[in-house]
């Protein structure tokens, strides 16, 4: 399962509600008391058979990060998802991200206007207004709740977690692959998920619209590692990639290659504005002191 639908499913279920995670193979730990079904999200005869007799949908997949698959299978997904849910009179809640907005300058807010720019921020938009336009002509009621770069537990796409904390613990240089010295707003990831089983809870005029995850106050990446670094005991050392050699490293690495159209995340400061979630929900983010912490404590059970 991905880091963030693990997360959802433990707080339904721990309030009793019937939970199916449905993908398209079993995940190894299935949250206990939840159920699988298979389904392919991209075909829309998997999704409406998933969705069929539920009261809520709640989207937090992850494809892989490459160009071609997402133009592949974003807009499929979504469409999938946005009929499945109207046939089935379900509400549909969809872990975002900031792509959409593409370049900016100036802290990101729910109304900042969508990009045209590049593969994946634009793809991003395309998929709002997909949404956006369903909600619009009443074919199904959709919130989205977006989030900034991913960090904590379990968290293996995380640059935070999985290339940081995971390899100071290991007395390794964190690999770093942008500037580390930006301000950067980073989301912890059950924060991510209370904020979903919030919106999944709150009244229909919630819905049609985007919400921004609060996060820990504004830090750069190399203060988070010091202070992971400080939590776990253990040497700072952080091997980071310069801007000029990127694109030379992103010839032999997929990964990287893909990061270079993002770079507007990384080259500039990255903040996130949750005023208008903390007005109507109240303040639902955790310190980085105890994020990092609790994700030392996963790294060093994981690698004893």
């Amino acid at each position: 399962m991905e880091p963030v639908g693990r997360e959802v499913a433990k707080l339904l279920v721990a309030r009793g509600d019937d939970v199916v995670v449905a993908q398209r193979s079993g995940p190894s730990s299935l949250p206990q008391g939840s159920s699988f079904r298979a389904c392919d999200i991209t075909q829309p005869e998997s999704t409406a058979a998933a969705c069929a007799g539920r009261d809520i949908a709640i989207c937090a997949v992850g494809f892989r990060y490459d160009w071609r698959v997402w133009e592949r299978s974003w807009p499929a997904a979504m469409q999938a998802l946005l009929s499945a849910c109207s046939s089935a009179s379900a509400r549909f809640v969809f872990a975002d991200n900031l792509y959409m907005l593409g370049p900016q300058t100036q802290a990101l807010t729910e109304e900042t206007p969508l990009t045209e720019y590049g593969g994946k921020p634009r793809l991003r938009a395309q998929i709002t207004r997909l949404w956006q336009q369903a909600q619009a002509a009443g074919l199904v009621k959709v919130v989205a709740v977006r989030a900034s770069d991913f960090y904590g537990p379990d968290v293996p796409t995380s640059v935070r977690s999985e290339y940081g904390v995971a390899r100071l613990i290991a007395q390794r240089a964190a690999l770093v692959p942008y500037s580390p010295d930006f301000p950067h707003d980073f989301t912890y990831v059950p924060d991510f998920a209370r904020a979903l089983v919030t919106l999944a809870d709150a009244p229909n005029d919630a819905y049609g619209q985007a919400w921004n995850v609060p996060n820990a106050p504004t830090r750069s990446l190399r203060e988070l590692l010091w202070l992971a670094a400080k939590i776990a005991g253990v040497p700072m050392r952080i091997q980071a990639i310069p801007a000029w050699l990127q694109p030379l490293v992103g010839i032999f690495q997929p990964a990287i290659r893909e990061l270079t159209e993002m770079r507007f995340q990384t080259d500039r400061p990255y903040r996130v504005d949750a005023t208008k979630y903390t007005r109507r929900f109240g303040p639902a983010c955790t310190s980085f002191q105890e994020g990092l912490s609790a994700t030392v404590e996963y790294y060093r059970r994981a690698r004893r």
